[in-house]
């Protein structure tokens, strides 16, 4: 997906994208972990569209438009650290 694709889209679209997206990332990490991937490559292309997506949406929230937000502020919960701390 390139950038230039993501500005033809509305906010709406975006968020949709993104949902798609970071499904997609599971599917294929969890492919990874069963050792079912045969396109390891394909994981970083993920991880960069998810990227670009953000970016998108962060740049029009910083020029003012209304961007639906349910999705998009959705951040990963930190790992935690599992055993004694040394």
């Amino acid at each position: 997906m390139k950038a230039r694709e993501l500005v033809d889209l509305d906010g709406d679209e975006l968020v949709a994208k993104l949902a798609e997206a970071k499904d997609e990332l599971f599917k294929l990490r969890f492919q990874n972990v069963t050792g079912q991937l045969e396109n390891a490559h394909r994981l970083g292309e993920v991880r960069k569209d998810i990227a670009r997506i953000l970016t998108a949406i962060r740049q029009r929230e910083l020029a003012g438009e209304a961007v639906p937000t349910a999705v998009a502020t959705v951040r990963p919960a930190a790992k935690r650290r599992l055993g004694r701390r040394r």
